[in-house]
């Protein structure tokens, strides 16, 4: 019974292992290739450049020992593809050449496992797919390109490009961009191979533009480069030709002609020319005080200039002995003089009595400048006081004073009552209705009064009295008072009864300054207000009969009138600008050309403005340098007889000039200084300090200085020798030197009022 069990187990054991192993054969006999079901077949893939077929799933078959595999149907004829056994029943295909997608992409066909004993398993389909590899390059469809366009317009669409690429699939053989690889061309290309213009062509800058395009599949393989030619037009336009947008200009260079090569063409337009007129304007009024003027302090213009020495500057810059200004805004650069801006509410300066005598003469100047616009919340009777001389306390009497009220320049002159009848009418107040008060320029205003005569210049000009402009008022003289002083305010006028400001000046002022005495010269406020910069007019041998030129007084506007277009445009040609500064403001100036041309009949023809700028660049910076010996040591005897503080200074500027044949560089010799100020710190003690200067070189010279506690400032533009000779003139006298064993002054020397600062340089004196 035992052995019946056991030979029932061995049986059904041997049954198992054919069913699920690799030898034997299946019970019904049959050998099958293992796939879930014979419908999903293989699929398979092959690159172009490879044979190994990567098949999925793979090829297996099972139930018995496979000796090969074989295609056993062709579905579209050609299946160049072979089978190779791997061992345990498992075979990769493989093509038996390279394939090329783009003759086929795909193939179909069936295959079959054969067993060793010759048995074959059903068919299962192989689906092939043969994989790109972008082996071409794309190609443009034509061998060049080229197209005409006009002159002065914007194309959206001037040539459209295109290219194509062999290869089988979208990812290679489609074009996904296309680029212009000129540089430097006003063109774009989009990726439909579409070329535009960025700007309006001009046939006077380039006849013709040369592309060279290339195309990028989507795989960024990059073609060969198509040329594209595009020709320009020549469009003739009504206007000015040839004028350049931007022209450079170097410090120092000169004369610089602005349009040397402009035309003015009228085209096949039908016009017998009556009349012509062109006007040039060059904007300045962004540069400082209207235009490129020195950037000297006013009284270092002023002897320039060649104007009085006696001259009184009641807006200085804060320093030694012009504390005043402390405490008003100021502008930070040096590009320009140095400007106050007054708020209308709080800015105001009271000018102390020892700087000028309070009372005015019979015949005096007052010059400034000033920029000035309404607000249109300002009512229009209120006052704004440049200068002006009140009662001190008690009273608000105006002894006199320059003021602006509702767009009016107005000048009240008190006559005091010791100067004649105090029951005379006399002229009291100048009332000037100028629209320079309120256009929110930079002005230069000078009056000059002989009483009862009153003169004013409006930027260096002198203003021709009209019927009622100015408006002249009577007052009597002003009545007497006792224990009465004054008080000289600029930018504001005190009120003695109420001990504060009021009137204030809302507005920008510089160069305020006040000459007892005297009237300045004409030629003097012509040559303050005078530009550096301005346009140059054409030589008056090339103005034919018939035709005009005409300037403004600053030579920044030009008109040209009369009947000959072509002597015009030979004027235009030599129309020139000019800065003569040494260190010209650097920027922009632009160039407004507006033209008028009249045919017969009165008919005009619409001439386009013409824009273009100037620009100044940079100018190369000069540096000042102060050296000597930074330490002396002197007897006590020497300290209370004095000592010289800067016995061996010397003064560079750099970079240095060529050597001159005394020793000196031609720098030290041609080029100025302004100022120069010496601080002393601690202060200097009255009881038994003093700083002395060199009186007699300082008249020589015409240098001015100030001595306080604090220092001494010398001012004046001068040649650096001469302030070297002046700076080592300076005495220091000590009657106690034992209070100070050494004492340090400092001096700081600059050029332009400020614009060019040397090093600070520190001078110690000892006692040995």
């Amino acid at each position: 019974m035992i052995w019946k069990h056991l030979l029932f187990a061995a049986f059904f054991g041997y049954a198992a292992s054919s069913i699920n192993g690799t030898t034997g054969t299946f019970p019904n006999g049959v050998l099958r290739l293992d796939l879930d079901s014979l419908e999903s077949g293989y699929h398979g893939l092959v690159k172009e450049n490879e044979t190994l077929v990567e098949v999925t799933p793979k090829i297996r078959g099972i139930g018995a020992d496979v000796c090969s595999f074989r295609i056993v149907n062709k579905h579209h004829g050609e299946a160049p593809f072979e089978i190779i056994l791997k061992g345990e029943n498992e075979a990769e295909l493989r093509a038996r050449r390279v394939l090329n997608c783009e003759k086929r992409k795909n193939y179909k066909f069936d295959i079959a496992a054969v067993s060793c004993l010759g048995e074959q398993s059903d068919n299962a389909t192989v689906h092939i797919t043969v994989v790109d590899i972008n082996e071409y390059a794309p190609a443009f469809l034509d061998p060049s390109y080229v197209r005409q366009v006009d002159e002065g317009r914007l194309y959206q669409d001037i040539v459209r490009v295109e290219a194509s690429d062999r290869d089988c699939t979208p990812k290679f053989g489609d074009i996904c961009k296309y680029e212009i690889l000129t540089s430097d061309q006003p063109f774009t290309i989009d990726n439909e191979g579409v070329i535009r213009n960025t700007e309006p062509l001009d046939y006077e800058r380039s006849h013709n533009h040369i592309l060279s395009v290339v195309a990028y599949d989507c795989g960024m393989k990059q073609s060969v480069p198509v040329m594209v030619t595009i020709k320009v037009n020549r469009i003739c336009k009504l206007g000015w030709k040839g004028n350049p947008e931007r022209i450079d200009y170097a410090p120092g260079q000169g004369r610089e002609d602005l349009f040397p090569t402009a035309q003015l063409k009228l085209c096949d337009v039908p016009c017998n020319v009556r009349s012509v007129q062109a006007k040039l304007t060059l904007a300045t009024s962004h540069i400082g005080k209207g235009c490129d003027r020195d950037t000297y302090s006013v009284q270092s213009q002023r002897k320039l200039c060649g104007a009085s020495s006696d001259s009184v500057d009641l807006l200085p810059s804060p320093g030694p002995g012009t504390e005043w200004t402390k405490g008003l805004a100021t502008d930070e650069g040096h590009e320009g003089d140095q400007m106050f801006e007054f708020d209308g509410t709080s800015s105001a300066a009271a000018i102390p009595t020892e700087i000028l005598n309070h009372g005015l003469a019979r015949t005096f100047t007052i010059s400034m400048w000033m920029k000035h616009k309404p607000y249109p919340d300002m009512d229009k009777h209120v006052k704004e006081h440049i200068l002006c001389s009140a009662d001190d306390h008690k009273m608000n009497r105006h002894h006199y004073a320059l003021f602006v009220r509702n767009c009016r320049l107005i000048l009240l002159l008190r006559r005091d009552f010791s100067e004649g009848e105090l029951n005379i009418f006399r002229p009291a107040e100048w009332r000037y209705k100028l629209t320079q008060v309120c256009d929110n320029e930079w002005h230069h205003y000078a009056i000059l009064v002989r009483f009862p005569d009153v003169q004013l210049y409006v930027d260096g000009t002198l203003f021709k009295n009209e019927k009622k402009n100015p408006e002249v008022i009577d007052d009597w003289p002003l009545h007497p008072t006792k224990g009465i002083n004054t008080t000289l305010t600029v930018g504001a006028c005190w009120q003695g009864s109420e001990n504060k400001m009021k009137h204030h000046l809302r507005g920008y002022m510089a160069g305020l300054s006040v000459l007892l005495n005297k009237l300045e010269k004409p030629q003097v406020l012509s040559c303050l207000h005078k530009c550096k910069e301005s346009l140059e007019v054409p030589a008056m041998e090339l103005l034919e009969p018939g035709m005009e030129l005409l300037t403004n007084s600053d030579l920044t506007e030009l008109s040209i009138e009369g009947d000959n277009k072509t002597n015009l445009e030979v004027l235009v040609r030599k129309i020139g600008y000019i800065n003569a500064r040494e260190y010209p403001t650097p920027g922009r100036r632009n160039l407004h050309l507006i033209t008028t041309v009249t045919c017969d009949l009165g008919r005009p023809l619409k001439i386009p403005p013409v824009e273009s700028y100037v620009m100044v660049l940079q100018p190369q910076q000069p540096s000042i340098a102060i050296n000597g010996t930074l330490n002396v040591a002197r007897d006590y005897q020497d300290f209370r007889q004095g000592v010289h503080v800067f016995t061996d200074l010397h003064i560079f500027v750099l970079p240095a000039g060529k050597p001159w044949k005394h020793g000196e560089s031609i720098s030290v010799i041609k080029k100025k200084l302004d100022s120069c100020v010496v601080s002393v710190y601690p202060s200097l003690n009255p009881d038994h300090e003093t700083l002395t200067l060199p009186e007699n070189m300082l008249t020589q010279f015409g240098i001015v200085a100030k001595i306080s506690k604090d220092g001494a400032t010398v001012s004046g533009s001068d040649l650096i020798y001469n302030y070297e000779e002046v700076l080592r003139q300076i005495q220091y006298t000590n009657r106690k030197p034992a209070y100070y064993l050494n004492r340090v002054f400092k001096l700081i020397c600059s050029e332009m009022n400020g614009r060019f600062l040397s090093n600070e340089y520190v001078q110690t004196v000892s006692i040995y």
